[in-house]
């Protein structure tokens, strides 16, 4: 029913960590696929080795050329079988009973009605990052943080066939940091969520991840983050200043793509022009920031 699903690029030193909270799980029913984003450390070394132990789990290894967390992502929804999957990143792990809260809560409110599960994100100090979610039933993303203001990641676990109908990302060439959860947000337009407010993931950000430098990530990758803008325009009743910032970084990617053809894509495009003095002032903070 469940797939564990983790993109890796030279995490040999932290996947360790990943894999055995999954053979501490109270419910072996899903499947754990890696796929290498082209390490160049000993991570296959090491996955060869636990496929050879009674794990209780079928561990598959996919290796491919590097091409950033989102191409990972592709992969991964190209090869999966089963009903619903979930990303743990090679530098997270889960709970030890965080499988069996996901399949008890699709096996008792699961239906083609909705996307899937939002669990939470819990930091490795045991709190959970934002708030618990409020006391509902079931919810669109998007509300999290426009409605309920979490503001904070969490753990989606999505029907694969949904995942399929909008895969694969966008892949912008020589831009590595594409971010996934357009993916989920193009499902979430159309589809709820279960609300379940338990820990599915303990999270342990890396210096060098998506999760932090996030400048770097604006300069290296303006497309990425182009696109990723023209997409949450489609956001309903999100409050002005949301959109006003969309517009900004909007104009801002454009600049540093040196692609204005973006500013044609927004919905009102004489606003992205209106916002090209800000979106600059943006774009040379961001240059200033990603040299720190």
């Amino acid at each position: 029913m469940l797939t564990v699903f983790t993109p890796a690029f030279n995490r040999a030193h932290t996947i360790g960590r990943t894999y055995e909270s999954l053979c501490r799980q109270t419910c072996k029913e899903f499947k754990w696929l890696v796929i290498d984003d082209g390490s160049k450390d000993n991570t296959k070394e090491l996955v060869d080795e636990w496929k050879e132990r009674d794990n209780g789990f079928d561990i598959r290894y996919v290796w491919k050329e590097n091409g950033g967390l989102h191409t990972g992502y592709n992969k991964a929804i190209e090869l999966m079988d089963t009903e619903l999957c979930v990303c743990i990143d090679s530098d997270d792990y889960m709970p030890d009973d965080a499988v069996e809260k996901i399949l008890t809560c699709w096996k008792e409110k699961g239906s083609n009605k909705v996307a899937g599960i939002i669990g939470l994100d819990f930091m490795m100090n045991g709190m959970p990052l934002g708030d618990a979610f409020p006391k509902i039933e079931q919810c669109h993303i998007y509300e999290l943080e426009n409605l309920y203001h979490h503001k904070e990641d969490v753990k989606m676990v999505a029907r694969v066939d949904l995942l399929r109908n909008v895969y694969p990302q966008p892949v912008y060439y020589n831009e590595k940091n594409f971010n996934p959860s357009y993916m989920y947000y193009e499902i979430d337009f159309k589809y709820e969520w279960l609300v379940l407010n338990e820990n599915l993931c303990i999270v342990d950000y890396q210096p060098d991840g998506m999760a932090n430098g996030i400048f770097r990530q604006y300069l290296n990758s303006p497309n990425s983050f182009a696109c990723i803008r023209i997409q949450k325009f489609k956001i309903p009743k999100a409050p002005l200043g949301f959109y006003v910032k969309q517009y900004i970084h909007l104009a801002s990617s454009a600049i540093l793509a040196h692609n204005y053809s973006w500013l044609c894509k927004a919905p009102q495009p004489w606003l992205a022009y209106l916002f090209l003095p800000l979106g600059w002032l943006l774009s040379q903070y961001i240059k200033y920031k990603a040299k720190l």
